[in-house]
């Protein structure tokens, strides 16, 4: 149940974080944000779920 040795998935990872974290941005973009703090937003997610999924 538990593999420590499991084959981690980056892409997957990345993908799921770029997209959960672009959409709200993309939203808050048009609301008036300024787009670098959108893709910085986006950004950290990605390398939040990268670090996440190859500590867990």
């Amino acid at each position: 149940m538990y593999n420590k040795n499991a084959k981690k998935d980056w892409l997957a990872a990345s993908v799921t974080a770029g997209i959960g974290a672009g959409v709200p941005a993309y939203i808050a973009v048009l609301n008036g944000q300024n787009p670098l703090y959108a893709l910085g937003i986006t950004g950290l997610a990605v390398m939040l779920a990268l670090v996440i999924d190859h500590y867990w």
